[in-house]
């Protein structure tokens, strides 16, 4: 399986492997040109949120949350595909034998699970902005906050529900036969539905780490590529968990 999955990896020279990597690669183009430089930050933390928030109109009133959704949705894309490319070159091995399935509706699929989570996050900042959780830049401000998603990032790593995904994630040929019937755009939002089973936890991390931080993205991309590796992966999980408790509790120690 692990062999025939690398191998696919190794041959996406398609034009529509082409276009994904070029989508991929676009939106981290277009995350690197929204990110907020550091100084900027600082300001943030003298001026504070409501300052920044008025000077980059980031409310609801002058369409705020349009750009935030367009944010989430540009940062789950940018994320999230790069650690769904076993699933999707396991598919098309598969599709060789189906003729007519649809490489776009599966991807579309995928996307649209993303989309609405992007909603969904975005709708989040929001309110912890509004509460005064957030900065301006969405960064927390709160170390209640801060230890609260960390520890429920931790908690979700020992779950019975993560480990279900993962175990779907890491099997993607098992997964795809169980579900093929249903068809590319079905299978898509399925794949998605597990990737975000998997993820949204640390996703949401992105307030800790500072939401539109280029570094803290990155890592946690490939952490979250590493998870869905079958050999690496279980070495991954558990102790993920045990560094988020670490964190979580650095960060209440800090404040004391």
């Amino acid at each position: 399986m692990k062999a025939i999955v690398a191998e696919r990896i190794r041959s996406m020279t398609g034009g529509h492997w082409i276009l994904l990597f070029v989508l991929i690669l676009g939106a981290w183009s277009a995350l690197f040109l929204m990110a907020i430089p550091a100084e900027m930050r600082v300001a943030d933390a003298v001026y504070g949120a409501d300052f920044w928030r008025d000077l980059c109109t980031l409310t609801p009133e002058v369409a705020g949350f349009g750009r935030m959704v367009f944010m989430w949705a540009l940062m789950s894309a940018a994320m999230m595909a790069p650690t769904a490319l076993p699933a999707l070159a396991t598919y098309e091995d598969l599709s060789h034998t189906a003729p007519g399935t649809r490489f776009g509706a599966l991807l579309g699929g995928y996307l649209l699970v993303w989309l609405g989570f992007s909603v969904l996050a975005a709708g989040m900042q929001f309110a912890l902005l509004s509460a005064g959780f957030l900065g301006g830049f969405g960064d927390s401000r709160s170390a209640l906050l801060s230890a609260g998603l960390l520890i429920g990032a931790g908690t979700y790593q020992f779950s019975a529900i993560k480990a279900a995904c993962l175990s779907k994630c890491r099997q993607p040929l098992t997964f795809f036969m169980q579900h093929w019937d249903e068809g590319p755009l079905r299978n898509g939002a399925r794949l998605g539905l597990v990737c975000l089973g998997c993820c949204w936890a640390l996703m949401l991390l992105a307030f800790v780490g500072g939401v539109m931080n280029l570094a803290f993205m990155g890592l946690a991309t490939v952490i979250m590529v590493l998870e869905k590796l079958p050999d690496i992966g279980r070495h991954v999980t558990r102790p993920l968990g045990y560094c988020l408790f670490v964190w979580a509790g650095w960060t209440i120690w800090m404040t004391i």
